[in-house]
């Protein structure tokens, strides 16, 4: 993969290997499938970095936009999933 991960600059560096993570879990629910739970649990600690909803789509679409992948469709999977759901989606 060719792209760069959208990122904020006020971010601390805990914070950016937790939001670089979420985009891994999303790319992996892709690539080969992940379980709800890594999706669940990624996408918490990313909750806790952008809390605000607006600043949640912006950064899906940025995502979105350089690698193809929708986090929006994957963390809805999860949450319509049970608890031992592997998440994996085909289409981009």
């Amino acid at each position: 993969m060719e792209y760069n991960y959208p990122l904020r600059s006020d971010w601390t560096t805990e914070e950016i290997i937790a939001v670089t993570n979420f985009y891994v879990v999303i790319e992996q629910a892709y690539e080969q499938g992940i379980t709800r739970k890594e999706v669940m649990a990624a996408y918490r600690l990313f909750k806790e970095i952008v809390p605000s909803k607006a600043e949640e789509k912006t950064l899906f679409k940025e995502f979105e936009e350089v690698s193809g992948y929708s986090s929006y469709q994957i963390v809805k999977l999860a949450q319509e999933a049970n608890d031992e759901a592997l998440i994996k989606r085909t289409q981009r």
